[in-house]
């Protein structure tokens, strides 16, 4: 039985028909074509497939369609400035190497978005709680969390300052 779920998506008015009880990462990728989020485990241990959902982080393949009806959805694609492609948080994702081989960066982008939505300085402590549903296998998370620290001005880049590891 499909049944149709009017929600937000990405601060557009969205429509799907599907099953209740279809996956949310199945119907962004499959049938909206926004395949940013990636399955990882699909059983919400991973955080690869991180959404906002009403600006809380979720693993969108632990959430029923039928729970996004009336709801806000952003996505790593709806994560953007006007006019640009790539959000501070990004740039510096990229340039502290908190993003290595990709798998778990949308997730993590998200996760992060919705940490410094509510903590805009947030300490060591509170990223260490966020993404800690987030897998990373590459970075160790040092350099993540390095990446929000140089993003919320509490550490220099690396290179500008006495912390840089290669003096």
């Amino acid at each position: 039985m499909s049944t149709s779920y009017k929600f937000t998506l990405n601060g557009k008015a969205a429509e799907v028909a599907g099953p209740p009880m279809a996956r949310l990462l199945d119907v962004l990728r499959r049938d909206l074509g926004l395949t940013g989020s990636k399955e990882g485990c699909g059983e919400g241990e991973c955080g690869a497939c991180t959404v906002l959902l009403n600006n809380e982080a979720v693993c969108s393949c632990l959430v029923p369609l039928f729970q996004v009806e009336g709801a806000s959805i952003v996505t790593i694609e709806g994560i953007t400035v006007p006019g640009d492609k790539v959000t501070e948080l990004q740039r510096v994702f990229a340039t502290e190497g908190g993003a290595q081989c990709g798998a778990c960066t949308p997730g993590m982008i998200v996760t992060i978005k919705a940490l410094l939505d509510r903590y805009p300085k947030p300490t060591r402590d509170q990223v260490r709680e966020y993404v800690s549903g987030t897998l990373c296998r590459c970075t160790g998370y040092e350099r993540i969390f390095r990446a929000v620290e140089v993003l919320t001005g509490q550490r220099p880049a690396e290179g500008d300052g006495p912390e840089d590891p290669r003096t």
